[in-house]
């Protein structure tokens, strides 16, 4: 990827599950080789922004669709390996990583 990728995590407040998924989802795309500018906001914020990714809990992520071509789901917030697998057939299915 010649691009940064703007990444969105999110959660109800943004404070607490959205920061712990932002270090989680750097981690994940730093695994994977990308590079990426990740920042954790709350719902209503994330409503005004634009990403290439979003990645939150179901609650969330199913009325922020319509904000990034990919939106990824995640029920555990520490699970990396499982992000980057995410993070990888959509980035493959989008073109974005070979």
């Amino acid at each position: 990827m010649d691009r940064t990728l703007d990444v969105i995590t999110v959660c109800g407040v943004g404070m607490g599950s959205s920061l712990m998924l932002k270090i989680t989802a750097e981690d994940a795309l730093r695994a994977l080789g990308l590079p990426a500018r990740v920042e954790a906001t709350d719902v209503s914020t994330a409503r005004g922004m634009r990403a290439d990714i979003v990645i939150g809990q179901e609650l969330h992520t199913a009325e922020l669709g319509d904000l990034a071509p990919i939106v990824v789901t995640v029920s555990d917030f520490l699970d990396a390996e499982g992000l980057a697998a995410a993070l990888r057939d959509r980035l493959t299915a989008h073109g974005l990583l070979d």
